[in-house]
């Protein structure tokens, strides 16, 4: 489960950088197409927040949707799909969304 080691970076990091301050609310981003399962993190985020600044601060995560480009036909489209085809039928895909992994807000008390 690799959805504990993201979820203890992203504790760290914002331990790391904001000190002694307490945290109330953590707010990330995981797109649906990043291989991240948000409810694993949500799982997690408990557990490698005990005893740390971040101790029973709320967790938000957004889930951006897939969305892809067709270098054949010009459409953007939305995909849940890591290897879309577009609805023409073409597979010359290009990725442009939904795989984003950041923390986007963090709020302190």
């Amino acid at each position: 489960m690799h959805e504990l080691s993201i979820t203890q970076s992203v504790v760290t990091t914002i331990t790391g950088r904001l000190g002694d301050a307490r945290v109330c609310r953590v707010r990330l981003e995981v797109g649906r197409l990043s291989g991240v399962v948000p409810d694993a993190m949500r799982f997690c985020f408990e557990m490698v927040t005990a005893g740390t600044t971040c101790e029973g601060a709320a967790l938000e995560i957004d889930e951006p949707p897939g969305r892809a480009h067709c270098r054949s036909c010009g459409a953007d489209f939305e995909t849940g799909e890591m290897l879309p085809l577009c609805p023409c039928g073409s597979a010359e895909v290009a990725v442009a969304g939904g795989t984003e992994l950041r923390i986007r807000e963090v709020e302190m008390a």
